[in-house]
């Protein structure tokens, strides 16, 4: 499914939101499902995208044509609107013959315990017996500070306490647009023990480019060994990918600060032979 949306015209209310269907697909084996729309497993699906032509009856159709080759058939066009002079926003709406195979979906699990404030704050006591210092920050042009507030500010998300909360955790939150070299002096002169980094802005791989940057200069400015926890998050991240970008966890949309406080925990016990008390059960 594609989207690709430059700005947020609200779509027509002719066709419902998709959702799943459990149900298996008579004459298959195994977990086999298709896409609910108006009834079970009629295969409907609803999808956004942006076509970089004016907004006229030629670009409609442009629209289906893309929604028949992407197999929806029929497709109906249930939202047009133009984008400026050159652009149009469209929602297409049909049926699709693809079936999902649920049992080989691969989903990464969180593979560390989920502590309460005490908990964490307990842990950090036990391994470091001083505070963790995380040093947090929106890098390159990344002006949207709303996700790394979310998980450092004290007021926190989805009702939880942000870091800034936890009495044996020190905060640093270096905001937006902070440079790839003004971060890793930061941490430096901070004795960072973790780097949280956020990228919500994503045209071109942006986020992609600034993390994998941001992992090199801070492995070359750090020995081996020494280089703190590098943990970025964002929405359009990759789970599976921190490898990759070099760096130690990747969060996506949703996380919350008592996950990221978990992951801490767990992370930093390791680097020094410790594990939480959940751990240990």
């Amino acid at each position: 499914m594609s989207s690709s949306r430059t700005t947020d015209p609200q779509p027509s209310q002719s066709a419902p939101d998709t959702l799943v269907s459990t149900v298996p697909v008579k004459g298959t084996q195994g977990s086999v499902i298709r896409p609910y729309g108006d009834m079970t497993g009629d295969g409907m699906v609803q999808v956004s995208f942006t076509l970089p032509v004016p907004h006229d009856k030629r670009a409609e159709g442009a629209a289906l044509q893309l929604a028949a080759k992407m197999g929806m058939a029929p497709a109906l066009l249930v939202h047009a609107k133009a984008i400026g002079p050159e652009h149009t926003f469209f929602v297409v709406y049909g049926s699709v013959t693809h079936l999902v195979e649920v049992d080989k979906v691969v989903v990464i699990e969180r593979d560390f315990p989920l502590l309460s404030a005490k908990e964490v704050n307990q842990a950090i006591r036990k391994s470091l017996r001083r505070p963790l210092v995380v040093v947090g920050a929106c890098i390159g042009t990344d002006a949207h500070t709303v996700g790394i507030d979310a998980i450092l500010n004290i007021k926190g998300f989805a009702g939880e306490k942000g870091l800034e909360y936890y009495s044996e955790i020190r905060v640093v939150n270096l905001g937006a647009q902070v440079l790839v070299p003004e971060l890793v002096e930061r941490a430096r002169e901070e004795q960072a023990d973790a780097v949280l980094v956020s990228q919500v802005v994503t045209q071109r791989d942006a986020h992609i480019h600034n993390t994998t940057a941001m992992s090199a200069a801070f492995r070359e400015a750090y020995p081996s060994g020494k280089v703190p926890l590098l943990i970025a998050g964002g929405p359009r991240f990759e789970e599976g990918s921190a490898g990759a970008l070099g760096v130690d966890r990747i969060f996506g949309k949703g996380t919350t600060p008592a996950e990221v406080a978990s992951y801490l925990v767990h992370a930093v016990g390791q680097r020094h032979g410790t594990r939480s008390s959940e751990e240990q059960q």
